[in-house]
């Protein structure tokens, strides 16, 4: 089974979850897109699928 990853990165002014093409839960906020992202892997975790959240600018694993 493949790693799921949803990633926070720039788009369009704001932050987005980017998640296999498609981007959703766009903010201001780089903390809230951050939070949408971990919730967002939580539901896929959940569901038996690995994840990963990766975060523009920064380095580690979530």
């Amino acid at each position: 089974m493949s790693r799921l990853i949803f990633q926070v990165i720039r788009h369009d002014g704001a932050w987005a979850v980017e998640h296999q093409g498609s981007y959703s839960n766009r903010s201001i906020d780089k903390a809230e897109a951050i939070a949408s992202a971990n919730r967002l892997a939580r539901t896929a975790l959940s569901g038996g699928a690995p994840v990963q959240v990766r975060i523009e600018g920064e380095s580690g694993y979530f």
